[in-house]
């Protein structure tokens, strides 16, 4: 495998015409690699791929990026484009052809809806047709589910019986401290509503003194060093491997499904219908233990996600 640079031609007109809707190429490279079982059914395509800037979205921008390059296509590589906003008016303009999602965020950021549709196949299927009207097309899903969830030690999970998180609200109050950023503490799917679908009551059932507020990443460690009992965190983050945290099951179905769905624009899979099946073999592979795994090795062991990304997608025999 080698680096790959972006493709001068197709990365100058890219560019003119990101800078028209404020988004520019952030990361220029990925690992160039050839199929495993040597077929190109990309062949003569021309594809730009575009990603959020956070670990993840930079991971799979990379693992798309090397795979459909394998598979014969030229690739302008806009990755790591700063803040979701922008990846995601790139693919509405149509400067970009291919970019990852969440079901979750589609639905939320991008549709305004506030309706919580817990069911995974049923928020995928009203997202999709929503998506099609906006000239993208949300494929099959993959595996892994990077949604909002709680997470404890497992020596707290076994000690106080914990599997769901009704099983944490029925602890006595001074007993259940809790570790939340800021964020999920405001906004309107996090702390408030989630205390209220478990009928407990911020301020008496579950005194204010007992929520601990701090910066996302810092909740982490405050649950493995015992600072709270339990805490938010990212279902897929590779910290919760790393530190041997486990999850809570949300029993009563709050959080949204925040599923990783490959999108492409209708305009581009119309063009190169092999689309679907080559991204179809990456997204299947992608479980939850999988992007804990790749996660971690990019925020805690400092790897570049290009070479996460292509490592990974040799090792399951994708690319060689």
């Amino acid at each position: 495998m080698t680096r790959r640079p972006l493709i001068a031609a197709l990365g100058a007109a890219l560019v003119m015409a990101l800078g028209a809707c404020g988004l520019e190429s952030s990361s220029g490279h990925f690992v160039s690699a050839e199929s495993a079982d040597g077929q190109k059914p990309l062949a003569g395509a021309t594809i730009s791929v575009t990603s959020k800037s956070f670990s993840e979205g930079v991971l799979l921008g990379k693992i798309t990026t090397t795979m459909l390059q394998a598979s014969g296509a030229d690739i302008t590589d806009i990755t790591n484009a700063p803040g979701s906003m922008s990846s995601r008016q790139a693919m509405v303009s149509g400067a970009a052809d291919v970019s990852w999602e969440y079901t979750g965020t589609i639905w939320v950021s991008y549709l305004k809806q506030t309706e919580t549709i817990s069911d995974s196949t049923e928020l995928f299927t009203r997202v999709r047709d929503a998506e099609r009207r906006n000239g993208i097309e949300v494929l099959t899903p993959a595996p892994f589910n990077n949604t909002y969830a709680f997470a404890v030690t497992p020596q707290q999970k076994a000690q106080l019986n914990l599997r769901t998180l009704s099983d944490l609200f029925r602890l006595p109050p001074q007993q259940r401290s809790l570790c939340v950023d800021p964020e999920f503490q405001s906004r309107p799917d996090g702390l408030p509503r989630l205390l209220q679908k478990y009928e407990v009551r911020l301020g008496t059932a579950t005194p204010a003194n007992t929520v601990n507020t701090m910066d996302a990443g810092v909740v982490y460690s405050a649950i493995s060093g015992g600072t709270c009992l339990a805490g938010d965190v990212y279902a897929t983050d590779g910290r919760i491997r790393k530190m041997g945290l486990e999850l809570l099951e949300d029993d009563r179905k709050f959080f949204l499904p925040y599923d990783g769905v490959p999108e492409v624009r209708t305009d581009a899979l119309a063009k190169y219908p092999a689309l679907t099946e080559v991204l179809g073999k990456v997204s299947r592979l992608l479980t939850n233990e999988t992007m804990q795994e790749l996660n971690g090795q990019i925020d805690i062991e400092g790897r570049d996600p290009a070479d996460v990304a292509a490592t990974w997608l040799k090792k399951v025999g994708l690319v060689r």
